[in-house]
C-alpha cells in the first residue's frame, strides 16, 4: 500500500512553501497541472497509431480510429468503429502532433511518488506516480472525485497482467487518468483497464481486454484482439501547466559609492515570476524592480549589505536566494605630479632669464647653466691690450 496523499489536483511534490538556498541554482523547478492533460484534437480518438492498426475479432471502438503517417488499417470489419475513421488524413496527422504535445506534458510533470513497479493492491489518491517498468498484476484503486487527476509515468514499459483491474471510487473519472509510457504498453487478456495510454512506441490489447479510455501510439502500431474500447466523453476542460521559479543568474557584483550600478536577477517559471526583498536591505541608493528583477541605482554609502530575494509565481515552491553586495568607498584621484617643494634650484643669470629659454630640469639644464655662466664671465672680464 502506498502512503496516503492529500487529495488535490496539483500534481507535484509539495516539498515546502519556501525553499531557502545559498546558491542560485541549488533548487530545481517543479512542474504541475491543475486539471486533465490537454489531448487537443486527439481527444475523440479511441485508437490512434502511427505505423499500423491491426484488429482480430469483433472489437468495438466507441470513438474515432486514426492512423498517420502510415496507411495500413486492417480488421475492420469484423471490428466496428462507432466514430470516424481517419486513415492517413489531415485530421489524423494533427492528432499525432497534439498527442506528442500531451505526451511531453505528462512526461515533464514532477512526480509525487517515484521508483514504483507493480501497482497491484495500491489505493492511490490524485498525483503523479513514476517508475521504470510499471506493471499491474492485480487490482488498483484510484480514490478521488470527479476533478481528481492521476498521471502515471513509465520510463520504459507498461504491462497490465491478465485479468488485472482498475477501480475508481468517490466519483473519480476515466477522463482524468493518464498513462505516459516511454516505450510500449501491453494490456493483458480479460483485463479491465481505465485511462488514456500515450505510448512512445506501440500498444497491444490482448484477447477480451476492455479499456475505458484511449490507446494512443506515437511512432508504432496499435494491435487489437476482440476488445471493447470506449473513449471518455463529457470530460472537463484541460488543466493549466505551471512551473515553479528557478533562478538562473549569478550573484550580484560588488560596487562603489557614487558609481552607477546595475544587476539583473533572472528566473524561469510559468507564469512569469516576480521578485521582492525578503530580509535585509539593498545598499542605500539601490532599488529592486519587482517585475524585471533589475537592481539599479547609485550607491551612496560604503559597507557590506546582506539581503535575500524571494522569487515567486504562485506555483510552489518559491525560491529565496541569499546575496550580499559590498560597496567600496569612492576612489580619490591622485594630484598631478609637479616639482618637489623645497628642492634646491640651479641659479639662472638675468640674461638667460630675459632670453625666455625654458631650461626645464635635468642634466642638460645643468650643462646649459654652466655654459651660460662661463660666457658671461668671459664677456665681463677686462680686456688687456698687448
Amino acid at each position: 500500500m502506498f502512503p496516503s496523499r492529500r487529495p488535490a489536483i496539483i500534481l507535484a511534490a509539495a516539498v515546502a512553501a519556501v525553499l531557502l538556498v545559498s546558491s542560485p541554482n541549488a533548487a530545481s523547478a517543479d512542474t504541475t497541472i491543475d486539471g486533465p492533460i490537454d489531448l487537443g484534437t486527439a481527444t475523440p480518438f479511441a485508437v490512434l497509431a502511427a505505423a499500423a492498426v491491426t484488429n482480430t475479432g469483433p472489437s468495438v471502438l466507441d470513438g474515432d480510429l486514426g492512423l498517420s503517417p502510415e496507411t495500413s488499417i486492417t480488421g475492420f470489419p469484423p471490428g466496428t468503429v462507432n466514430g470516424t475513421v481517419h486513415q492517413t488524413d489531415a485530421v489524423a496527422a494533427q492528432a499525432q502532433v497534439d498527442l506528442t504535445t500531451a505526451y511531453d506534458v505528462a512526461a515533464g510533470l514532477t512526480p509525487t511518488v517515484s521508483g514504483l513497479g507493480d501497482l497491484a493492491g495500491a489505493a492511490l489518491t490524485p498525483g503523479v506516480y513514476a517508475g521504470g517498468e510499471l506493471s499491474l498484476s492485480g487490482a488498483l484503486t484510484l480514490e478521488g472525485t470527479a476533478e481528481s487527476v492521476w498521471v502515471f509515468q513509465a520510463a520504459s514499459t507498461l504491462t497490465i497482467g491478465t485479468g488485472a483491474t482498475i477501480i475508481l471510487t468517490g466519483g473519480a473519472s476515466a477522463c482524468n487518468v493518464f498513462w505516459q509510457v516511454g516505450s510500449s504498453a501491453t494490456i493483458g487478456s480479460a483485463a479491465q483497464f481505465i485511462g488514456t495510454v500515450m505510448a512512445d512506441v506501440s500498444v497491444t490489447a490482448q484477447t477480451a481486454a476492455t479499456v475505458e479510455g484511449r490507446l494512443l501510439a506515437r511512432t508504432g502500431a496499435v494491435t487489437l484482439d476482440d476488445n471493447v474500447i470506449v473513449a471518455p466523453s463529457g470530460c472537463s476542460a484541460p488543466g493549466t501547466v505551471s512551473t515553479s521559479p528557478e533562478v538562473t543568474s549569478g550573484a550580484p557584483a560588488n560596487g562603489e559609492t557614487d558609481v552607477d550600478y546595475t544587476h539583473t536577477i533572472t528566473a524561469t517559471g510559468t507564469p512569469a515570476p516576480t521578485y521582492a526583498i525578503a530580509e535585509g536591505s539593498l545598499p542605500p541608493g539601490l532599488a529592486l524592480d519587482g517585475i524585471t528583477g533589475v537592481i539599479i541605482g547609485t550607491p551612496t554609502a560604503p559597507d557590506t549589505f546582506p539581503f535575500t530575494v524571494v522569487v515567486s509565481n504562485g506555483t510552489s515552491p518559491d525560491v529565496v536566494v541569499a546575496y550580499e553586495i559590498t560597496i567600496a568607498p569612492a576612489v580619490v584621484a591622485a594630484p598631478p605630479a609637479g616639482p618637489v617643494v623645497g628642492a634646491p634650484q640651479a641659479p639662472v643669470s638675468p640674461e638667460l632669464a630675459e632670453s625666455g629659454l625654458d631650461l626645464g630640469a635635468g642634466p642638460l639644464a645643468g650643462v646649459l647653466l654652466v655654459l651660460g655662466a662661463t660666457a658671461l664671465l668671459l664677456r665681463r672680464r677686462p680686456r688687456i691690450d698687448a
